[in-house]
């Protein structure tokens, strides 16, 4: 299972007005047991774009990347981890204003 040892988030300015809905960006540092494939020995974070729009939440885009090198790791989550994930990001929106 997945822990978040500490996390970021804020809202995404859009200055065109492309996008509809808000944007929060959230950067998790996750911690992973040794066993488990998304483990690395340099540490890693998620980086989450996660939507709001007409009483409707969900992730939009999620990145795994190596804490130490930011570069991305090609590992796919399992469902009930980015299920978990947006759990905890509508948890925390409040954090970026979001009521």
């Amino acid at each position: 299972m997945l822990t978040v040892s500490s996390y970021t988030v804020e809202q995404v300015k859009d200055p065109f007005g492309i996008l509809t809905g808000e944007r929060y960006e959230y950067l998790l540092d996750i911690e992973v047991d040794e066993e488990d494939e998304l483990y690395s020995e340099n540490g890693i974070y998620v980086r989450v774009i996660y939507r709001v729009e007409d009483g409707r939440t969900g992730i939009v885009r999620h990145e795994i990347v190596e804490r130490s090198t930011d570069s991305l790791l090609d590992f796919e989550m399992e469902d009930e981890e980015l299920e978990w994930i947006a759990v905890f990001c509508e948890e925390h929106l409040i954090e970026a204003g979001q009521d």
